[in-house]
Protein backbone atom coordinates (compact mmCIF):
# COMPACT_ATOMS: atom_id res chain seq x y z
CA UNK A 1 0.00 0.00 0.00
CA UNK A 2 1.25 3.36 -0.69
CA UNK A 3 -0.06 6.32 1.74
CA UNK A 4 -0.20 9.91 0.54
CA UNK A 5 -1.01 12.55 3.18
CA UNK A 6 -0.99 16.90 2.65
CA UNK A 7 -2.09 19.72 4.31
CA UNK A 8 -4.03 22.62 2.89
CA UNK A 9 -3.47 25.85 4.32
CA UNK A 10 -6.60 28.06 4.73
CA UNK A 11 -8.29 26.17 2.59
CA UNK A 12 -11.85 25.80 4.26
CA UNK A 13 -15.19 23.77 3.67
CA UNK A 14 -17.75 22.68 5.44
CA UNK A 15 -17.87 19.57 7.08
CA UNK A 16 -21.03 18.18 5.20
CA UNK A 17 -19.28 18.82 1.77
CA UNK A 18 -16.36 17.31 3.11
CA UNK A 19 -18.13 14.25 3.97
CA UNK A 20 -18.88 13.67 0.43
CA UNK A 21 -15.79 14.66 -1.13
CA UNK A 22 -13.77 11.46 1.29
CA UNK A 23 -16.82 9.40 0.25
CA UNK A 24 -15.41 10.39 -3.83
CA UNK A 25 -12.03 10.17 -3.26
CA UNK A 26 -12.32 6.59 -1.59
CA UNK A 27 -14.58 5.43 -4.24
CA UNK A 28 -12.01 6.39 -7.21
CA UNK A 29 -9.84 3.37 -8.72
CA UNK A 30 -7.33 1.65 -6.74
CA UNK A 31 -7.90 3.65 -3.76
CA UNK A 32 -8.28 2.15 -0.53
CA UNK A 33 -8.86 4.26 1.98
CA UNK A 34 -9.37 8.34 2.42
CA UNK A 35 -10.09 10.99 4.50
CA UNK A 36 -10.57 14.67 3.53
CA UNK A 37 -11.35 17.08 6.83
CA UNK A 38 -10.76 20.23 8.44
CA UNK A 39 -7.74 20.11 10.76
CA UNK A 40 -10.16 19.64 14.08
CA UNK A 41 -8.43 18.05 17.05
CA UNK A 42 -11.09 14.85 16.56
CA UNK A 43 -10.45 14.70 12.58
CA UNK A 44 -6.62 14.63 13.14
CA UNK A 45 -7.25 12.22 15.90
CA UNK A 46 -9.45 9.52 13.36
CA UNK A 47 -6.57 10.44 10.72
CA UNK A 48 -4.23 9.44 13.23
CA UNK A 49 -6.17 6.28 14.22
CA UNK A 50 -5.94 5.22 10.47
CA UNK A 51 -2.46 5.18 10.54
CA UNK A 52 -1.16 8.67 9.28
CA UNK A 53 1.42 10.44 10.45
CA UNK A 54 0.27 14.19 10.86
CA UNK A 55 2.93 16.93 10.81
CA UNK A 56 2.70 19.34 13.67
CA UNK A 57 1.46 22.92 13.99
CA UNK A 58 -1.53 21.71 11.48
CA UNK A 59 -4.73 24.68 12.44
CA UNK A 60 -8.36 23.89 12.69
CA UNK A 61 -8.73 25.97 9.20
CA UNK A 62 -6.39 23.72 7.13
CA UNK A 63 -7.66 21.16 5.08
CA UNK A 64 -5.82 17.77 5.72
CA UNK A 65 -5.85 15.15 2.82
CA UNK A 66 -4.96 11.30 4.07
CA UNK A 67 -4.85 8.68 0.69
CA UNK A 68 -4.43 5.33 0.89
CA UNK A 69 -3.77 3.37 -2.19
CA UNK A 70 -2.96 0.18 -3.66
CA UNK A 71 0.09 2.06 -5.56
CA UNK A 72 1.02 5.41 -7.15
CA UNK A 73 -1.33 4.92 -9.74
CA UNK A 74 -4.11 4.63 -7.17
CA UNK A 75 -2.67 8.34 -5.66
CA UNK A 76 -3.28 9.90 -8.74
CA UNK A 77 -6.68 8.43 -8.97
CA UNK A 78 -7.66 9.78 -5.73
CA UNK A 79 -5.97 12.88 -6.22
CA UNK A 80 -7.90 13.62 -9.13
CA UNK A 81 -11.47 12.71 -7.68
CA UNK A 82 -10.64 15.22 -4.95
CA UNK A 83 -10.02 18.12 -7.21
CA UNK A 84 -12.86 17.04 -9.13
CA UNK A 85 -14.58 17.08 -6.23
CA UNK A 86 -13.58 20.31 -4.74
CA UNK A 87 -13.87 22.45 -8.24
CA UNK A 88 -17.81 21.23 -8.14
CA UNK A 89 -17.43 23.15 -4.37
CA UNK A 90 -16.27 26.05 -5.74
CA UNK A 91 -18.50 26.25 -9.03
CA UNK A 92 -21.55 25.79 -6.57
CA UNK A 93 -20.32 28.24 -4.10
CA UNK A 94 -19.79 30.81 -7.40
CA UNK A 95 -23.15 30.30 -8.70
CA UNK A 96 -24.27 31.18 -5.81
CA UNK A 97 -23.66 35.05 -6.10
CA UNK A 98 -20.81 36.68 -4.57
CA UNK A 99 -19.88 40.06 -2.71
CA UNK A 100 -18.09 41.82 -6.17
CA UNK A 101 -15.07 42.63 -5.04
CA UNK A 102 -15.20 42.26 -1.24
CA UNK A 103 -12.76 40.44 0.78
CA UNK A 104 -14.83 37.23 1.74
CA UNK A 105 -16.74 37.28 5.10
CA UNK A 106 -14.58 35.55 7.90
CA UNK A 107 -16.82 35.34 10.21
CA UNK A 108 -20.45 34.01 10.40
CA UNK A 109 -21.85 37.42 11.92
CA UNK A 110 -20.33 39.28 9.04
CA UNK A 111 -21.66 37.12 6.01
CA UNK A 112 -24.72 37.49 7.34
CA UNK A 113 -24.58 41.12 7.36
CA UNK A 114 -23.38 41.02 4.03
CA UNK A 115 -25.59 38.31 2.75
CA UNK A 116 -28.85 40.33 4.56
CA UNK A 117 -29.90 36.46 5.23
CA UNK A 118 -32.18 35.72 7.62
CA UNK A 119 -30.85 31.80 8.11
CA UNK A 120 -28.01 30.67 8.76
CA UNK A 121 -27.03 27.21 8.39
CA UNK A 122 -23.56 26.02 11.07
CA UNK A 123 -22.22 22.99 10.22
CA UNK A 124 -19.13 22.55 12.66
CA UNK A 125 -17.42 19.82 14.87
CA UNK A 126 -20.22 20.58 17.86
CA UNK A 127 -17.08 22.39 19.92
CA UNK A 128 -17.22 24.83 17.92
CA UNK A 129 -20.98 24.97 16.89
CA UNK A 130 -22.48 27.28 20.09
CA UNK A 131 -20.05 30.23 19.42
CA UNK A 132 -21.00 30.27 15.59
CA UNK A 133 -24.99 30.07 16.25
CA UNK A 134 -24.71 32.91 18.92
CA UNK A 135 -23.03 35.22 16.51
CA UNK A 136 -25.73 34.30 13.67
CA UNK A 137 -28.51 34.76 16.71
CA UNK A 138 -26.92 38.04 17.97
CA UNK A 139 -27.52 39.55 14.36
CA UNK A 140 -31.14 38.68 14.64
CA UNK A 141 -30.98 35.75 12.27
CA UNK A 142 -32.69 31.91 12.90
CA UNK A 143 -29.95 29.33 12.28
CA UNK A 144 -29.83 25.46 11.62
CA UNK A 145 -27.77 23.44 14.34
CA UNK A 146 -26.79 20.56 11.78
CA UNK A 147 -23.72 20.16 13.80
CA UNK A 148 -24.09 17.35 16.74
CA UNK A 149 -22.17 16.84 20.15
CA UNK A 150 -23.52 20.23 21.76
CA UNK A 151 -24.39 20.04 25.02
CA UNK A 152 -27.77 20.36 25.94
CA UNK A 153 -26.87 23.38 28.89
CA UNK A 154 -25.40 25.42 25.24
CA UNK A 155 -28.63 23.94 23.39
CA UNK A 156 -30.99 25.43 26.14
CA UNK A 157 -28.94 28.80 26.13
CA UNK A 158 -29.06 29.23 22.29
CA UNK A 159 -32.70 28.89 22.42
CA UNK A 160 -33.64 31.18 24.80
CA UNK A 161 -31.17 33.77 23.45
CA UNK A 162 -33.35 32.65 19.76
CA UNK A 163 -36.81 33.40 21.71
CA UNK A 164 -35.61 36.37 23.25
CA UNK A 165 -35.42 37.58 19.63
CA UNK A 166 -38.28 36.27 18.61
CA UNK A 167 -35.85 33.57 16.07
CA UNK A 168 -35.90 29.90 15.75
CA UNK A 169 -32.53 27.42 16.61
CA UNK A 170 -33.42 24.82 14.32
CA UNK A 171 -31.24 21.69 16.56
CA UNK A 172 -28.45 20.95 16.88
CA UNK A 173 -28.32 17.63 15.32
CA UNK A 174 -30.93 18.60 12.98
CA UNK A 175 -30.53 16.97 10.12
CA UNK A 176 -33.82 18.05 8.03
CA UNK A 177 -35.60 21.25 7.35
CA UNK A 178 -37.68 22.35 4.32
CA UNK A 179 -37.83 26.19 4.28
CA UNK A 180 -40.08 27.73 1.13
CA UNK A 181 -39.62 24.79 -0.75
CA UNK A 182 -35.71 25.20 -0.50
CA UNK A 183 -33.82 21.69 1.24
CA UNK A 184 -31.53 21.90 3.90
CA UNK A 185 -29.50 18.86 4.98
CA UNK A 186 -31.06 15.67 4.45
CA UNK A 187 -34.05 16.18 3.08
CA UNK A 188 -36.85 15.00 0.63
CA UNK A 189 -37.95 16.46 -2.50
CA UNK A 190 -41.53 17.51 -2.21
CA UNK A 191 -44.26 19.97 -3.44
CA UNK A 192 -45.30 23.11 -2.23
CA UNK A 193 -48.61 22.58 0.17
CA UNK A 194 -50.54 23.47 3.01
CA UNK A 195 -49.15 20.97 5.49
CA UNK A 196 -46.36 22.45 8.09
CA UNK A 197 -44.29 19.86 9.93
CA UNK A 198 -42.47 20.63 13.07
CA UNK A 199 -39.89 18.11 13.67
CA UNK A 200 -37.94 16.78 16.88
CA UNK A 201 -36.53 14.14 14.31
CA UNK A 202 -34.50 14.07 10.60
CA UNK A 203 -35.52 10.31 9.35
CA UNK A 204 -39.19 10.89 11.08
CA UNK A 205 -39.80 14.03 8.82
CA UNK A 206 -39.03 13.09 5.80
CA UNK A 207 -40.85 9.41 6.67
CA UNK A 208 -43.91 12.16 7.16
CA UNK A 209 -42.97 13.71 3.85
CA UNK A 210 -42.74 10.52 1.99
CA UNK A 211 -45.68 9.64 2.98
CA UNK A 212 -48.02 12.84 2.18
CA UNK A 213 -45.93 13.07 -1.07
CA UNK A 214 -47.68 9.62 -1.96
CA UNK A 215 -50.86 10.64 -0.35
CA UNK A 216 -50.82 13.59 -3.22
CA UNK A 217 -50.08 16.41 -0.24
CA UNK A 218 -47.41 19.13 -0.43
CA UNK A 219 -45.67 20.82 2.81
CA UNK A 220 -45.22 24.23 3.16
CA UNK A 221 -41.99 24.20 5.55
CA UNK A 222 -40.71 22.00 7.45
CA UNK A 223 -38.92 23.05 10.58
CA UNK A 224 -36.97 21.00 11.92
CA UNK A 225 -36.26 21.64 15.78
CA UNK A 226 -33.25 18.92 17.15
CA UNK A 227 -33.84 15.31 18.34
CA UNK A 228 -33.57 16.75 22.27
CA UNK A 229 -36.25 19.63 21.68
CA UNK A 230 -38.84 17.40 23.15
CA UNK A 231 -36.60 16.03 26.28
CA UNK A 232 -37.80 17.53 29.95
CA UNK A 233 -34.68 19.06 29.89
CA UNK A 234 -35.29 21.43 26.57
CA UNK A 235 -38.60 21.57 27.45
CA UNK A 236 -39.95 22.10 23.82
CA UNK A 237 -38.50 25.55 23.45
CA UNK A 238 -38.10 25.80 19.60
CA UNK A 239 -41.13 23.00 19.00
CA UNK A 240 -43.34 26.14 20.68
CA UNK A 241 -41.29 28.66 18.24
CA UNK A 242 -41.99 26.60 15.25
CA UNK A 243 -45.66 26.31 16.10
CA UNK A 244 -45.74 29.68 16.46
CA UNK A 245 -43.69 30.80 12.89
CA UNK A 246 -46.08 27.98 11.11
CA UNK A 247 -49.25 29.12 12.61
CA UNK A 248 -48.54 32.68 11.78
CA UNK A 249 -47.86 31.55 8.23
CA UNK A 250 -50.32 31.97 5.67
CA UNK A 251 -49.34 29.10 3.61
CA UNK A 252 -50.01 26.67 6.42
CA UNK A 253 -53.23 25.33 6.64
CA UNK A 254 -52.66 22.81 9.37
CA UNK A 255 -49.64 21.25 11.25
CA UNK A 256 -47.99 17.75 12.27
CA UNK A 257 -45.67 17.85 15.13
CA UNK A 258 -43.37 14.54 15.05
CA UNK A 259 -41.05 13.38 17.22
CA UNK A 260 -39.18 10.55 19.16
CA UNK A 261 -40.87 9.72 22.35
CA UNK A 262 -40.89 12.68 24.22
CA UNK A 263 -41.19 13.88 27.77
CA UNK A 264 -44.61 13.17 28.81
CA UNK A 265 -44.98 16.89 30.69
CA UNK A 266 -43.16 18.39 27.71
CA UNK A 267 -45.68 16.83 25.10
CA UNK A 268 -48.55 17.95 27.37
CA UNK A 269 -47.52 21.71 27.64
CA UNK A 270 -47.63 21.33 24.07
CA UNK A 271 -50.54 20.06 23.54
CA UNK A 272 -52.07 22.94 25.50
CA UNK A 273 -49.83 25.39 23.90
CA UNK A 274 -51.37 24.20 20.49
CA UNK A 275 -55.11 24.51 21.35
CA UNK A 276 -54.22 28.51 21.43
CA UNK A 277 -52.68 28.60 18.33
CA UNK A 278 -56.03 28.69 15.60
CA UNK A 279 -55.08 25.92 13.60
CA UNK A 280 -55.16 22.15 13.78
CA UNK A 281 -52.26 20.60 14.75
CA UNK A 282 -51.48 17.11 14.95
CA UNK A 283 -49.07 14.48 16.73
CA UNK A 284 -46.94 11.72 15.38
CA UNK A 285 -45.04 11.43 18.25
CA UNK A 286 -44.15 8.08 19.15
CA UNK A 287 -44.29 6.21 22.66
CA UNK A 288 -45.96 3.23 24.08
CA UNK A 289 -49.53 3.21 23.57
CA UNK A 290 -49.13 5.91 20.57
CA UNK A 291 -50.11 5.91 17.30
CA UNK A 292 -46.72 4.84 14.63
CA UNK A 293 -45.95 7.12 11.88
CA UNK A 294 -48.05 6.11 9.37
CA UNK A 295 -50.80 6.01 11.56
CA UNK A 296 -50.91 9.44 12.82
CA UNK A 297 -50.47 10.81 9.08
CA UNK A 298 -53.71 8.49 8.25
CA UNK A 299 -55.52 9.90 10.98
CA UNK A 300 -54.21 13.51 9.62
CA UNK A 301 -55.72 12.49 6.32
CA UNK A 302 -59.21 11.35 7.61
CA UNK A 303 -59.50 14.29 9.48
CA UNK A 304 -58.84 16.75 6.56
CA UNK A 305 -61.26 14.42 4.96
CA UNK A 306 -58.45 13.20 2.42
CA UNK A 307 -58.75 9.22 1.51
CA UNK A 308 -55.55 7.67 2.72
CA UNK A 309 -53.83 5.63 0.07
CA UNK A 310 -52.56 2.36 -0.10
CA UNK A 311 -48.92 2.63 0.79
CA UNK A 312 -46.54 1.47 -2.00
CA UNK A 313 -44.97 -1.78 -1.90
CA UNK A 314 -42.75 -3.51 -3.98
CA UNK A 315 -42.71 -7.63 -3.10
CA UNK A 316 -39.80 -9.30 -2.97
CA UNK A 317 -38.46 -11.21 -6.58
CA UNK A 318 -37.10 -14.81 -5.20
CA UNK A 319 -34.44 -15.12 -8.36
CA UNK A 320 -33.51 -18.70 -6.75
CA UNK A 321 -32.63 -22.26 -8.82
CA UNK A 322 -34.62 -24.78 -7.31
CA UNK A 323 -31.89 -26.84 -9.04
CA UNK A 324 -28.75 -25.21 -7.75
CA UNK A 325 -27.27 -26.58 -4.57
CA UNK A 326 -26.69 -23.28 -3.31
CA UNK A 327 -29.85 -22.36 -3.48
CA UNK A 328 -31.42 -25.71 -2.08
CA UNK A 329 -32.09 -24.33 1.97
CA UNK A 330 -33.50 -25.94 4.52
CA UNK A 331 -35.90 -23.63 5.20
CA UNK A 332 -34.66 -23.29 8.74
CA UNK A 333 -34.76 -19.96 10.03
CA UNK A 334 -32.32 -18.12 12.56
CA UNK A 335 -34.41 -17.02 15.69
CA UNK A 336 -33.88 -13.49 16.31
CA UNK A 337 -34.76 -9.77 14.47
CA UNK A 338 -31.52 -7.61 13.28
CA UNK A 339 -32.70 -4.30 12.27
CA UNK A 340 -29.89 -2.29 10.68
CA UNK A 341 -31.13 1.65 10.68
CA UNK A 342 -29.36 4.79 9.70
CA UNK A 343 -32.09 7.15 10.51
CA UNK A 344 -32.64 7.20 14.30
CA UNK A 345 -36.37 7.85 14.45
CA UNK A 346 -37.38 5.06 11.68
CA UNK A 347 -35.07 2.56 14.55
CA UNK A 348 -37.18 3.78 17.23
CA UNK A 349 -40.67 3.21 15.33
CA UNK A 350 -39.58 0.00 14.85
CA UNK A 351 -38.63 -0.81 18.37
CA UNK A 352 -41.99 0.01 19.59
CA UNK A 353 -43.75 -1.54 16.41
CA UNK A 354 -41.79 -5.15 17.20
CA UNK A 355 -41.35 -4.95 20.60
CA UNK A 356 -45.29 -5.10 20.84
CA UNK A 357 -45.06 -8.65 19.95
CA UNK A 358 -41.06 -9.28 21.14
CA UNK A 359 -40.83 -7.52 24.60
CA UNK A 360 -38.02 -5.13 24.58
CA UNK A 361 -35.37 -5.16 22.07
CA UNK A 362 -31.63 -4.71 22.58
CA UNK A 363 -29.87 -1.41 20.67
CA UNK A 364 -27.43 1.32 21.16
CA UNK A 365 -30.24 3.35 21.67
CA UNK A 366 -32.32 1.47 23.76
CA UNK A 367 -35.86 2.90 24.98
CA UNK A 368 -34.53 1.82 28.27
CA UNK A 369 -31.47 1.38 29.62
CA UNK A 370 -31.36 -2.25 30.60
CA UNK A 371 -31.66 -2.94 26.98
CA UNK A 372 -28.42 -1.07 25.92
CA UNK A 373 -26.17 -3.11 23.92
CA UNK A 374 -22.49 -3.19 24.67
CA UNK A 375 -19.50 -1.66 22.74
CA UNK A 376 -19.51 -4.68 20.12
CA UNK A 377 -23.06 -4.17 19.48
CA UNK A 378 -23.90 -7.63 19.53
CA UNK A 379 -26.24 -9.60 21.63
CA UNK A 380 -28.16 -13.53 20.67
CA UNK A 381 -31.32 -11.64 20.98
CA UNK A 382 -33.31 -9.41 18.70
CA UNK A 383 -31.47 -6.19 17.71
CA UNK A 384 -32.20 -3.29 16.25
CA UNK A 385 -28.95 -1.10 15.74
CA UNK A 386 -29.19 2.71 14.37
CA UNK A 387 -25.95 3.82 12.78
CA UNK A 388 -26.52 7.44 12.36
CA UNK A 389 -26.38 7.55 16.37
CA UNK A 390 -23.41 9.97 17.40
CA UNK A 391 -21.42 7.54 19.07
CA UNK A 392 -20.51 5.88 15.31
CA UNK A 393 -20.52 8.95 13.20
CA UNK A 394 -17.15 10.88 15.33
CA UNK A 395 -14.98 11.45 12.60
CA UNK A 396 -16.87 9.12 10.26
CA UNK A 397 -19.70 10.45 7.67
CA UNK A 398 -23.18 9.89 8.50
CA UNK A 399 -24.70 6.38 7.05
CA UNK A 400 -26.82 7.94 4.51
CA UNK A 401 -23.77 9.25 3.32
CA UNK A 402 -21.21 6.40 3.32
CA UNK A 403 -22.73 3.05 4.47
CA UNK A 404 -19.96 0.84 4.88
CA UNK A 405 -20.34 -0.08 8.96
CA UNK A 406 -24.20 -1.23 7.95
CA UNK A 407 -22.95 -3.16 4.93
CA UNK A 408 -20.49 -4.71 6.86
CA UNK A 409 -22.69 -6.01 9.27
CA UNK A 410 -25.38 -6.70 6.95
CA UNK A 411 -22.75 -9.38 5.61
CA UNK A 412 -22.37 -10.54 9.37
CA UNK A 413 -25.83 -11.09 9.39
CA UNK A 414 -26.30 -13.24 6.40
CA UNK A 415 -23.63 -15.82 8.12
CA UNK A 416 -25.13 -15.27 11.66
CA UNK A 417 -27.44 -18.24 12.57
CA UNK A 418 -29.25 -16.67 14.79
CA UNK A 419 -30.55 -14.22 12.86
CA UNK A 420 -33.82 -15.04 11.50
CA UNK A 421 -35.28 -11.66 9.83
CA UNK A 422 -33.19 -8.46 8.71
CA UNK A 423 -34.67 -5.25 8.83
CA UNK A 424 -33.19 -2.31 7.13
CA UNK A 425 -34.36 1.21 6.25
CA UNK A 426 -32.80 3.04 3.23
CA UNK A 427 -33.56 7.29 3.12
CA UNK A 428 -33.08 8.74 -0.48
CA UNK A 429 -33.03 12.54 -0.59
CA UNK A 430 -30.78 15.65 -0.92
CA UNK A 431 -27.92 15.02 0.92
CA UNK A 432 -27.94 11.36 1.24
CA UNK A 433 -25.75 9.16 -1.10
CA UNK A 434 -25.88 9.80 -4.77
CA UNK A 435 -27.70 5.58 -5.67
CA UNK A 436 -27.35 4.24 -2.58
CA UNK A 437 -29.97 1.08 -4.04
CA UNK A 438 -27.22 -0.77 -5.49
CA UNK A 439 -24.46 -1.29 -3.34
CA UNK A 440 -27.78 -2.36 -0.66
CA UNK A 441 -29.15 -5.04 -2.86
CA UNK A 442 -25.24 -6.53 -3.86
CA UNK A 443 -25.08 -6.61 0.49
CA UNK A 444 -28.66 -8.19 0.98
CA UNK A 445 -27.76 -10.55 -2.32
CA UNK A 446 -24.72 -11.36 -0.61
CA UNK A 447 -26.42 -11.89 2.75
CA UNK A 448 -29.28 -14.05 1.35
CA UNK A 449 -26.59 -16.47 -0.58
CA UNK A 450 -24.56 -16.98 3.43
CA UNK A 451 -27.41 -17.69 4.77
CA UNK A 452 -28.51 -20.94 2.29
CA UNK A 453 -24.75 -21.37 1.96
CA UNK A 454 -25.37 -22.45 6.15
CA UNK A 455 -28.67 -23.74 5.04
CA UNK A 456 -31.23 -21.78 6.14
CA UNK A 457 -33.56 -18.81 4.79
CA UNK A 458 -33.19 -15.57 5.15
CA UNK A 459 -35.78 -12.90 4.47
CA UNK A 460 -35.04 -9.47 4.36
CA UNK A 461 -37.28 -6.13 4.29
CA UNK A 462 -36.61 -2.71 3.06
CA UNK A 463 -38.29 0.34 4.84
CA UNK A 464 -38.02 2.64 1.64
CA UNK A 465 -38.08 6.59 2.79
CA UNK A 466 -38.19 8.76 -0.10
CA UNK A 467 -40.85 10.73 -2.53
CA UNK A 468 -41.27 10.12 -6.67
CA UNK A 469 -39.18 13.97 -6.91
CA UNK A 470 -35.77 12.57 -5.32
CA UNK A 471 -32.71 12.38 -7.60
CA UNK A 472 -31.95 8.99 -6.67
CA UNK A 473 -35.14 7.64 -8.53
CA UNK A 474 -37.43 6.05 -5.60
CA UNK A 475 -39.07 3.48 -8.53
CA UNK A 476 -35.70 2.11 -9.45
CA UNK A 477 -33.83 1.95 -6.05
CA UNK A 478 -37.20 -0.22 -5.23
CA UNK A 479 -37.04 -2.32 -7.80
CA UNK A 480 -33.17 -2.71 -7.34
CA UNK A 481 -33.66 -3.45 -3.85
CA UNK A 482 -37.04 -6.64 -4.68
CA UNK A 483 -34.59 -7.75 -7.46
CA UNK A 484 -32.41 -8.60 -4.67
CA UNK A 485 -34.96 -10.33 -2.62
CA UNK A 486 -36.23 -7.99 -0.20
CA UNK A 487 -39.39 -6.81 0.43
CA UNK A 488 -39.48 -3.32 0.07
CA UNK A 489 -42.42 -0.57 1.61
CA UNK A 490 -42.50 3.15 1.80
CA UNK A 491 -44.14 2.73 5.54
CA UNK A 492 -41.67 1.99 7.99
CA UNK A 493 -44.17 0.46 10.24
CA UNK A 494 -45.87 -1.40 7.52
CA UNK A 495 -42.15 -2.94 6.62
CA UNK A 496 -41.68 -3.92 10.58
CA UNK A 497 -44.71 -5.84 10.66
CA UNK A 498 -43.68 -7.37 7.65
CA UNK A 499 -40.59 -8.45 9.21
CA UNK A 500 -42.12 -9.62 11.85
CA UNK A 501 -44.47 -11.68 10.12
CA UNK A 502 -41.57 -13.51 8.13
CA UNK A 503 -40.16 -14.46 11.54
CA UNK A 504 -41.21 -17.98 10.67
CA UNK A 505 -42.16 -20.32 13.35
CA UNK A 506 -41.57 -17.40 16.35
CA UNK A 507 -40.83 -19.88 19.93
CA UNK A 508 -42.92 -19.12 22.24
CA UNK A 509 -40.14 -18.15 24.37
CA UNK A 510 -39.73 -15.99 22.25
CA UNK A 511 -42.55 -13.70 23.01
CA UNK A 512 -42.07 -11.53 26.09
CA UNK A 513 -44.98 -10.56 28.75
CA UNK A 514 -42.37 -7.29 28.33
CA UNK A 515 -43.61 -4.09 26.84
CA UNK A 516 -41.33 -2.47 24.28
CA UNK A 517 -39.75 -0.02 27.33
CA UNK A 518 -38.63 -3.51 28.88
CA UNK A 519 -41.24 -3.56 31.87
CA UNK A 520 -44.12 -5.72 32.63
CA UNK A 521 -47.17 -5.39 30.23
Amino acid sequence: MTDHLEVRSGAYYDSVSLMQVSRQVAGAPGVAAAQVAMATELNLDVIAGMGFSVPAGVQPNDLVVAIRAEDENGVASGLTALETALAALRSAGSQAGGFGEAPAPRTLGRAVAVGAANLALVSVPGQYATVEAYDAIDRGVSVMLFSDNVPVEDEVRLKDAAAARDILVMGPDCGTAVVAGVALGFANVVERGPVGIVAASGTGAQQAMALLDAAGLGVSHCLGVGGRDLSATVGGRSTRQALAALAADESTEAIIVVSKPPAAQVLADLEAYAGELGKPVHWATLGTGRPDLTAAVEAFLEARGQAVPTWPSWPAHDSRDPLDPLDAATGASGRYLRGLFCGGTLADEAMLVAGAQLGGIRSNIPLAPELALDADLRADDHVVIDFGDDGLTRGRAHPMIDPTLRLERVAAEGSDPTCGVLLLDLVLGHGAHPDPGPELADAIRGAREAARSGGRELPVVVSLTGTRGDPQDLAATAAALSAAGASVHLSNAEATRTALSLLSDLPADLLSDTDPLGGPR
